[in-house]
């Protein structure tokens, strides 16, 4: 596999985002997981339109309901999101930390044409319908954690677990074959680094050993007596968004159906230092830096069909189905290592240090860049609304997504490609993910021109073994709005909270620290919009 996973031991085993920059379970979840999006109205509401109709946001989530629309409409909605964050290593409270994530961005815009037949035309029984075009942001990912603290002995399946054995350096030590160890030196040698383990080699966090018969043995890593500190710092940024196309047509003002044309773009980019520092007098390596840098951009493509059925004047039902998205991706990446060895100590270090056993060391690995595609899950929705005459309406919705159905898969067209199958990632992804379920329920109160919104989202959570459903995401909403005339204008508040538990990188037996993050964040959006 071409230079594919730079961190292998730094792979996600159980949280949302994914710090390792392998193609894996995570970043297939990233893509996969979507938050509530669309105007203020649609936010306002907690999502929950399928069967509300006449909304721009049915444009997302049911086409159909561009059927209901009566006036043609333009609309604009700009957001800005204050992120907050609380981690820590578990077990180890002293040492949780916040953090703060802060953006402005462009939540929805877009124009709905709408086309009505006279009432007096009886000619056909389809009565009017509306082409929509626009843009909705799907998924925010700006976010930002750290925590600080220190490994300290823990038990683990019945044994006690050093600090030591608990770290990263942990990972780095074993046995292998002579390939193994000739491809270390010539990464060190030639300063081209395509591997954690070289890195650490060049670095010098680690030196090969050699048995009584002179031949290459092991892996082994410098000596470290005293407390270990361990420090982590996450920052990520981006978005997906979607522009789509989309007409739905009333058949005798109690049928509505609908088609739309989803084209989807991503960005997301991490940065992550890793740090651990350890002071005891008789050793010389007193911190080491891991920077990881991943930059990703994307787009693909989906389509969906649905419906909404009058059944009374009062009461809708609605349900739209949405095939999967088939995306492709292109990847960007760095690593690099920094160590800091002191003039104390008595362990034995490489003299090929600057200055000896002293002095600071930064190697960084190649550049990485590679391809490859991503089928994110099929979805499936189902929705009712009721109106309350014209005081308002009440909605709930039920959506289906399978989390364990996301696949890989390499991009034949990729000048870096290496017809790598992805079937170890595809596995990992169903069994780690499964299918789930999401509820939104709202309700719009009218009153006069004004309009007051309430709702609320739980989306669960995809995990396999999350059995107490603790890692789903709560949105609440609330919002405000003025119909005037052939003007509107609407505000929304979105607070929305994820837990993630996560592991910095794996080691045998579950030695490795596990790292909780709770995730909170506030949008505030704006919509202006006329009708025509």
């Amino acid at each position: 596999m071409k230079k594919r996973i730079i961190w292998l031991g730094l792979a996600l085993v159980a949280g949302q985002a994914g710090h390792a920059f392998a193609q894996g379970a995570s970043d297939a979840l990233r893509y996969s997981r979507l938050q509530i999006g669309g105007p203020a109205r649609s936010l306002g509401i907690g999502g929950a339109n399928v069967a509300v109709g006449a909304d721009f946001g049915n444009l997302t989530s049911n086409p159909a309901g561009l059927g209901m629309y009566q006036k043609s409409e333009l609309h604009f909605t700009p957001g800005f999101g204050l992120g907050q964050s609380d981690a820590g290593i578990e077990g180890n409270a002293s040492g949780a930390q916040n953090a703060t994530k802060n953006s402005f961005h462009v939540g929805s815009g877009g124009l709905v044409f709408t086309t009505r037949r006279p009432d007096g035309d009886q000619s056909t029984n389809w009565r009017g319908g509306a082409f929509a075009l626009g843009f909705t942001r799907l998924a925010d990912f700006n976010a930002a954690s750290r925590y600080s603290g220190q490994l300290t002995d823990r038990s683990v399946n019945g044994r006690t677990v050093s600090g030591d054995n608990q770290s990263y350096l942990a990972s780095l030590r074993g046995t292998a074959g002579q390939g193994y160890f000739d491809d270390l030196r010539e990464q060190g040698n030639s300063g081209n680094y395509t591997s954690a383990d070289g890195l650490a080699y060049g670095a010098y966090l680690t030196s090969i050993v050699r048995s009584r018969s002179g031949a290459d043995s092991a892996i082994v890593s410098r000596v470290r007596r005293g407390p270990i500190g361990q420090s982590e710092s996450v920052a990520t940024r981006g978005s997906m968004s979607q522009f789509d196309l989309g007409y739905g047509a009333s058949y005798r003002d109690r049928l509505y159906v609908g088609v739309g044309l989803g084209i989807v773009s991503s960005n997301y980019r991490s940065v992550r230092e890793f740090t651990e520092t350890e002071n005891d007098p008789t050793t010389h390596l007193t911190s080491y830096t891991l920077r990881d840098e991943n930059f990703t951009t994307g787009n693909g493509f989906n389509a969906r069909l649905g419906l909404i059925y009058r059944a009374t004047d009062a009461l809708r039902v609605g349900a739209s189905v949405q095939s999967p998205t088939f995306m492709k991706f292109s990847e960007r990446y760095t690593s690099s290592i920094t160590t800091d060895f002191s003039a104390q100590g008595t362990d034995i270090v490489s003299v090929s240090l600057p200055t000896g056993p002293v002095g600071i060391t930064s190697v960084e690995a190649l550049p990485n860049d590679y391809a490859y595609r991503l089928t994110t899950p099929f979805r499936a929705n189902g929705g009712v609304a009721y109106t309350i005459g014209k005081l308002g309406f009440i909605s709930g919705d039920v959506e289906y997504v399978g989390y364990g159905q996301a696949r890989f898969n390499n991009d034949d067209q990729d000048a870096n490609g290496d017809n790598y199958s992805f079937s170890t990632e595809n596995e990992d992804i169903r069994s780690r993910y499964k299918n789930t379920v999401n509820l939104r329920v709202g309700a719009e109160g009218r009153f006069d021109v004004f309009r007051v919104r309430v709702g609320y989202a739980r989306y669960g959570t995809p995990y396999v073994e999350d059995n107490s459903n603790e890692r789903g995401q709560n949105f609440y909403t609330g919002g405000l709005g003025i119909r005037q005339g052939n003007f509107f204008i609407d505000a929304a508040a979105v607070y929305s909270t994820l837990n993630q538990v996560y592991t910095p990188y794996t080691l045998a037996n579950e030695q490795q620290p596990v790292i909780k993050v709770n995730n909170s964040r506030f949008t505030t959006s704006l919509t202006a919009g006329i009708t025509f």
